[in-house]
């Protein structure tokens, strides 16, 4: 027997439920950038000349790094301190 209605239950977990999206939706922009990013570093670490390698690594390896970074700086936002096990970005800032 529940406690709530359906209505009542809905209305409840609303907030809940779009919470467990976002941090869904940014776990997600994590994992599909960092597998493009493995990808595109295999494509530059087939490149012998060096300057030609770092080019590659600049245009099609480093953009990942700005959208992987936005999708943990959200997360560091959403998720408790006790249950993210590493420093936060702002933390390692003042750490000595």
């Amino acid at each position: 027997r529940g406690v709530f209605d359906e209505k009542q239950a809905n209305e409840l977990n609303k907030d809940d439920l779009a919470l467990i999206v976002d941090i869904a939706r940014h776990i997600s922009g994590i994992k599909t950038n960092v597998d493009a990013m493995v990808e595109a570093r295999k494509v530059a670490n087939k490149i012998d000349n060096e300057r030609e390698k770092a080019v590659e690594y600049h245009d099609k390896v480093l953009p990942f790094f700005d959208v992987i970074r936005y999708h943990i700086d959200k997360l560091e936002l959403i998720v408790d301190n006790q249950m993210w096990p590493l420093p936060k970005y702002r933390e390692l800032l003042f750490i000595s």
